[in-house]
């Protein structure tokens, strides 16, 4: 099965290679999975159809008459009074945006935001199945469903708890009737297991989630219970969501932050619409679920095991909102997931840079939980404003100009998701402010690889370098993963100078996926012109590196930290990469040494009869820096360069003030800038999924003559990078 276009990412090579990641027990779970939807075919509610009506318990009123449950799970009186004024404002102004279709999904203005095609796929102009039974849909395939993130992004109804809240904040019944509008459309075109919008449990898990927030935020209006617990289509939905969730949940090697939106999902929902005689079941498994993958996605240290910062945040996001539903509903939680939560928490806010802005590692698509702020504003900022409000800040976490809007707990600016998490039940503010916290701002997380190399408060602005010694990403599949191992990412008072380019895409531009993912792609050595890991696809690794960490030295004025991979041992000859990172905070000065071996027999000889394969060393420039390459011997500027290494000059502006830095390159190599280049892809950076902006490159290219043993010296490269204090010449 060919694809000339790329635009399949299931071919039977595919297939086979997912197939070998699994094992047995996950074979034999997908099997009975395989059997239960040819089951469940005969299930499907077409378009035009509406299906048995979940029986629900009535409630006698006086005079005999009868009525269902109610919500009883809204805000508590004053909740309004906590929303700081500018973040109302920004709310107002976003959800103006949906009703005039001005609306951003993903980069993408979404013109029919006030009244979606739930289908459409403005990205591609295709329009992904509407009446076909979900379980025959390719949602991989982009010819089939056209962008199919764009498709979902919509159906998560982001842009309805948008207008929810601004109708709970203003009191305007325009946003409560377009939000009604919308709701009721969505359920009238996707009956159960019709269509695309029934093809992933992470988009119905999310989707629970939006329902939930939408009902509280509209409780005060006089539609409120005519639009969910009074209306047959809400009440289905509701239930048809539940149990497809119950009978298809991610499991082995797709139990990452799926299976946690899932859960969360299934929980919140469990508990704020209990009004189904499966209510208790459906809260009980998903509590078990929720607490079980939490626990299996997560590090002791707290950071999340894909190790994808943006899913860190993603999960976050859902372990905070699950908490404070089962809180709200009288339900609770083990003492280790409060521990689990405030140490993910704890974990996010260390890794900050001066600005405020998380490491860019692994793959991100910008996922949310729950949007009741402004979408434009940092999700970051958000998530830890929540946190900060639920738990109290750490001691150590750092103080903010908190602005026109206020600022919660720790400095972190204000938002309106960490008023609405702050005014629901207090219980839980004990079990995180009794948690056993980290004294000081941790700067190694060991058990995931990551380490920071920051610069003395007292030294001038921040220096900020990420440094990847982690293990490939998580599970069988490492599906998040990127071939950056011993990659680093390097800032200054929190402006990007040495970046992570991000992900850009998932499905239906291949060339892009694999570039963004690549090893060339990140700020490390690339050897033989393979990336350090083998893809399989879009979302598998079929071989991973092993990395181990030699040295970290994070105290004193000069932090030091050095690891070693093996994703080249495949090679023949096979090779080894070290990579030693020094930051003298006092001396401005950022040293990178890496070293490359082949490994040695126990003959003495290094094993393996291939020739020396070509290296390319990257460094990739924040897109804002203007760059100018003197290469060659002398010092003289070429476009091409030359053996003898060069010197870069980097010019950024940063609060009206012109700085510079000089990265000061390896000889040995031939040294290349590249901006913007399409064949192949080089030089780019992309802000934010689904959006690429060109930047500047520096590739150095040589022979991988790495004739060391593993203990001698090898093939050694330096580069450095001064920061000088502003003002100094």
């Amino acid at each position: 099965m060919s694809d000339p276009a790329g635009t399949r990412t299931t071919t039977p090579g595919w297939y086979l290679r997912r197939l070998r990641a699994m094992s047995p027990g996950e074979v034999a779970h997908r099997g009975a999975d395989a059997a239960r939807r040819r089951a469940w075919a005969r299930l499907q509610i077409r378009p035009g159809e509406t299906g048995a009506l979940p029986a629900l318990p009535s409630l006698l009123l006086p005079g005999g008459s009868s009525a269902r449950p109610a919500f009883t799970a809204p805000l508590p009186p004053g909740t309004r009074d906590r929303v700081p004024p500018a973040a109302a404002t920004a709310l107002v102004a976003a959800a103006d945006r949906v009703l005039s279709g001005t609306w951003t999904t993903l980069g993408v203005v979404r013109a029919d935001s006030a009244d979606p095609d739930w289908f459409a796929d403005p990205v591609t102009g295709r329009r992904a199945p509407d009446t076909e039974l979900a379980f025959r849909i390719n949602h991989r395939d982009e010819t089939v469903t056209g962008n199919v993130k764009q498709v979902w992004e919509l159906s998560r109804h982001h842009h309805l708890t948008v207008l929810a809240a601004a109708a709970w904040i203003t009191g305007d019944d325009r946003y409560a009737l377009a939000v009604d509008r919308q709701l009721r459309s969505w359920w009238r075109a996707n009956p159960f297991l019709t269509g695309v919008h029934w093809t992933s449990g992470i988009e119905a898990g999310v989707r629970l989630l939006a329902w939930v927030w939408i009902r509280r935020l509209l409780d005060g209006w006089s539609g409120a219970a005519g639009l969910f617990e009074n209306c047959d289509d809400a009440v289905r939905q509701i239930a048809w969501h539940q149990r497809f969730l119950e009978a298809f949940p991610s499991r082995g090697s797709s139990a990452n932050n799926h299976v946690i939106a899932e859960a969360a999902g299934r929980l919140a929902a469990a508990c704020a619409f209990d009004w189904y005689p499966e209510s208790a079941r459906w809260r009980d498994a998903a509590t078990g679920l929720f607490e079980r993958e939490l626990a299996a996605n997560t590090f002791p240290s707290g950071v999340n095991r894909e190790l994808a910062t943006d899913y860190h945040r993603f999960v976050l996001d859902l372990a905070l909102l699950a908490a404070c539903e089962a809180e709200t509903a009288g339900l609770a939680l083990s003492d280790g997931t409060w521990h689990r939560i405030t140490r993910m928490l704890d974990a996010g806010v260390a890794l900050l840079d001066a600005a405020g802005s998380p490491p860019r590692q692994g793959d991100g698509d910008e996922g949310r939980a729950l949007v009741v702020d402004d979408p434009g504003h940092d999700p970051w900022t958000v998530a830890l404003a929540s946190g900060a409000i639920v738990g109290g800040p750490a001691p150590w976490w750092p103080t903010t100009d908190s602005g026109a809007g206020g600022s919660a707990d720790g400095g972190v600016q204000a938002t309106v998701l960490g008023a609405l998490a702050g005014a629901l039940p207090a219980a839980r503010r004990a079990h995180l402010a009794h948690q056993d916290r980290p004294a000081t701002r941790p700067a190694r997380f060991a058990d995931a690889g990551v380490v920071l190399l920051r610069s003395r408060p007292g030294d001038g602005e921040e220096i900020w370098c990420r440094c990847d010694g982690g293990p490939h990403g998580f599970g069988a599949l490492t599906a998040h993963a990127h071939a950056d191992a011993l990659s680093i990412e390097v800032r200054h008072g929190g402006v990007p100078l040495l970046v992570d380019p991000g992900t850009y895409c998932y499905h239906g531009e291949p060339e892009w996926r694999r570039f963004f993912r690549s090893t060339l792609a990140h700020n490390t050595v690339e050897v033989g012109g393979r990336d350090q890991a083998e893809s399989g696809g879009p979302f598998l690794w079929t071989t991973k590196p092993s990395t181990v960490t030699l040295r970290c030295d994070l105290d004193g004025p000069v932090r030091v930290w050095s690891a070693r991979h093996d994703g080249y041992r495949r090679m023949d000859p096979p090779v080894l990469h070290r990579r030693a990172v020094t930051l003298d905070s006092p001396g401005r000065l950022l040293t990178v040494e890496d070293t490359l071996f082949s490994v040695v027999a126990s003959t003495g000889t290094p094993s393996g009869a291939g020739t020396a394969p070509v290296l390319r060393l990257a460094w990739h420039l924040g897109p804002d820096l203007t760059v100018d390459l003197v290469t060659g011997p002398g010092g003289g500027p070429g476009p091409g360069g030359g053996p003898g290494g060069g010197r870069a000059l980097l010019t950024w502006e940063a609060d009206g003030v012109v700085r510079h830095g000089v990265l000061t390159l390896p000889g040995g190599l031939t040294w290349t800038a590249h901006r913007g280049e399409t064949s192949p892809v080089l030089g780019w950076y992309s802000p934010g999924f689904g959006r690429r902006v060109p930047s500047t490159s520096l590739i150095g290219t040589g022979i991988c003559t790495a004739a060391g043993t593993g203990t001698g010296p090898g093939l050694r490269l330096v580069t450095t990078l001064f920061l000088p204090r502003a003002g100094t010449p």
